[in-house]
């Protein structure tokens, strides 16, 4: 069932979102060579705590950290370890959030770790620009399939893979609520858009195959072909004056 957010709900979502927005700022400032994806969680973990909110991701389903942190091909779900060091010319995800006064907030995005490949810095701007590009297709009156294929068509016709086992999905009280965002499909298809929902809609996107597979460890994922895979994401409320981004810092 979607639950439709009252102006009051969606307040405190904006003050998770910030949160959320702040603490993703800083794990990426904390990117560069040399850095153990351990530290940058714990950074982010810090930064969460600071403002008063909890990391939604610990612990979640069994999850052991704040952020999922995912180099190079891993596509999401990497469990941050000081033995995971980035090195120069790395891309690597950063997907976090934060619950505040019963509320949720979730956002990702795809950093540099120093000077890296045109090829991959193609990947990230593509799957940065898809993301943009859903979120101007997710107003009143559309379909989800219309924010599907916003991400689907404009990176496929890139050339990039549409990763299809892992979606968006609605945002509230719950970290994960109905209904789920994929990022392919046709327009003009699934439920209508109405005021008051709030989704996180997140391309995951590769430099090849969309296929993937999972590793041992039971969480990451990696690309099938073992090329390069991006992700962003922000949480986004739909009002009958468009959407607003909720995970944008001050």
């Amino acid at each position: 069932m979607v639950v439709l957010k009252t102006t009051r709900e969606l307040s405190l979502m904006r003050e998770a979102c910030r949160i959320s927005a702040g603490a993703l700022k800083v794990a990426g400032e904390a990117v560069e060579p040399g850095v153990s994806t351990e530290e940058i969680d714990r950074i982010a973990y810090k930064y969460i705590k600071s403002q008063g909110a909890e990391p939604n991701f610990l612990n979640l389903y069994g999850f052991p950290a704040t952020a999922c942190i995912s180099i190079n091909d891993e596509v999401i779900h990497g469990i941050p370890s000081k033995k995971r060091i980035l090195r120069q010319g790395d891309i690597v995800s950063i997907d976090l959030g934060a619950k505040l006064e019963g509320y949720n907030g979730d956002n990702a995005a795809t950093f540099a770790v120093g000077d890296i490949s045109d090829e991959a810095k193609r990947l990230i701007d593509t799957t940065r620009e898809s993301l943009y590009k859903a979120i101007e297709a997710a107003v009143v009156g559309n379909k989800l399939g219309d924010i599907a294929w916003a991400v689907q068509g404009y990176c496929e016709e890139r050339g990039y893979g549409v990763v299809r086992e892992f979606t968006g999905h609605g945002i509230g009280k719950a970290l994960h609520e109905d209904p789920s965002v994929p990022n392919y499909g046709k327009a003009g298809r699934g439920i209508r858009l109405l005021p008051g929902m709030t989704l996180a809609i997140e391309p995951m996107i590769n430099q090849g195959t969309a296929a993937i597979k999972k590793l041992p460890d039971g969480w990451t994922i990696k690309t099938a072909d073992g090329k390069l895979s991006a992700h962003f994401e922000h949480t986004v409320a739909i009002t009958k004056d468009g959407p607003k981004i909720l995970t944008l810092c001050d």
